[in-house]
């Protein structure tokens, strides 16, 4: 199981290379159904990994020209914000059961996981009835108290879920903004890159014991999977990817909500 677990550590940073997220959508299954890690280490580790991978990506990609970094700048001070005040101070504080319904016990992983999982559903939703001829001409909208609660809420959902957050944050670009798919990919790495990896350092790493060794090799291991990713992007029809990835997370959406609420 743990050599089937390093094997989709490479496929996670190929996702991350060729669409720009999908790093916690795999990463968070893996620790926590194939290395049995319980929740909370599982985000935290999510964080860290998704947040090293996607920082290599995003640098990769900024040489290509494929970051907006005024974006990436307004939209990523508020997320970070969410990210640490959620890893510092409500995680740590969850108990194990959230509350009763009669003899059912509603824990504190289906809660983390399934928040994830909803918005999985709902992200790629977003992703595959967005039409893009429809949004191309519009620009990206500067409104600093919107993109200000916009980051802190993003920042607080994905810091909660453990996830990096590309398949929240890469809608709400395309949406917002009149960038191409390309150039939302490699800013979205950015985004994910520094809310991720503060979040960790500031929070996690700072109350509980990490295993470092595990953690760099997993991390180095999808690094390289990432260079691969961003090649294969070059070749890869941009509406067919955003299909294909949107029907993927549903997929692993409704994988997760078996796993916990079913089995």
């Amino acid at each position: 199981m743990e050599l089937l677990g390093f094997v989709l550590a490479f496929i996670v940073g190929v996702s991350l290379g060729l669409v720009g997220s999908g790093g916690s959508i795999l990463t968070l299954p893996i620790l926590a159904y194939l290395f049995l890690l319980d929740e909370k280490v599982a985000t935290a580790y999510s964080l860290f990994i998704v947040g090293i991978a996607a920082l290599v990506g995003g640098i990769k990609q900024s040489r290509n020209n494929n970051v907006d970094w005024r974006t990436a700048i307004i939209f990523g001070i508020p997320a970070i914000i969410g990210v640490w005040l959620v890893r510092h101070f409500l995680v740590p504080e969850l108990p194990d059961v959230l509350f009763n319904l009669g003899d059912f016990k509603f824990t504190r992983r289906m809660g983390m996981l399934g928040l994830f999982a909803v918005l999985m559903i709902w992200a790629a939703l977003a992703m595959l009835t967005n039409k893009k001829a429809k949004i191309r001409t519009r620009k990206v909208n500067y409104n600093y108290p919107l993109i200000l609660i916009e980051g802190l809420i993003t920042g607080a959902i994905t810091g909660f879920v453990g996830a990096g957050g590309g398949f929240l944050i890469i809608p709400v670009l395309v949406i917002l903004s009149n960038l191409e798919i390309k150039k939302v990919i490699g800013t979205s790495l950015i985004i994910i890159a520094f809310k991720s990896l503060i979040g960790f350092f500031l929070g996690d790493a700072l109350a509980m014991t990490i295993d470092w060794n595990f953690l760099l090799i997993f991390s180095l291991i999808t690094v390289s999977g990432i260079f691969l990713g961003v090649f294969l992007g070059k070749f890869v029809n941009e509406q067919l990817m955003k299909k294909a990835y949107g029907y993927f997370i549903i997929v692993m959406a409704l994988f997760i909500v078996t796993m916990e609420f079913v089995i």
